[in-house]
């Protein structure tokens, strides 16, 4: 079991960045792709990029290619979002989450994920 802990959320103006971070607990962090999402209000949780156990391979949604980096510090159990250039459209709540089931796809076989960290970006 993997419990995960979102952060560095908050209020930035377009064209602005930030970096979320997300802790996860448990001693097999590494042997799992994990992913970020987020949802914004009235929508469905939307898929934003993954990273494989190693860190060598990463996904992006079409909406954020070019602007996000996904990347994962696997001694520290921690996996990260930078998020430059954002756009009010990015405004949600995101969480990361585990890959628990295996597929070709990145984007699926995802988990639920942690309590989330909310981005508001302002126009």
């Amino acid at each position: 079991q993997v419990q995960l802990v979102e952060s560095g959320g908050g209020l930035v103006q377009a064209g602005g960045s930030l970096r979320l971070s997300c802790a996860a607990s448990g001693r097999t962090f590494s042997s799992y792709a994990m992913g970020w999402f987020r949802q914004a209000p009235g929508k469905e949780r939307a898929f934003v990029a993954s990273i494989n156990q190693s860190g060598d391979n990463t996904y992006y949604a079409d909406s954020v290619k070019g602007r996000f980096t996904i990347s994962r510090d696997n001694a520290k159990n921690t996996v990260y979002l930078q998020m430059n250039s954002l756009k009010p459209e990015d405004t949600a709540v995101y969480y990361c989450a585990v890959k628990w089931v295996t597929s070709s796809i990145p984007s699926l076989g995802f988990g639920s994920g942690g309590q989330g960290t909310q981005v508001t970006v302002s126009s």
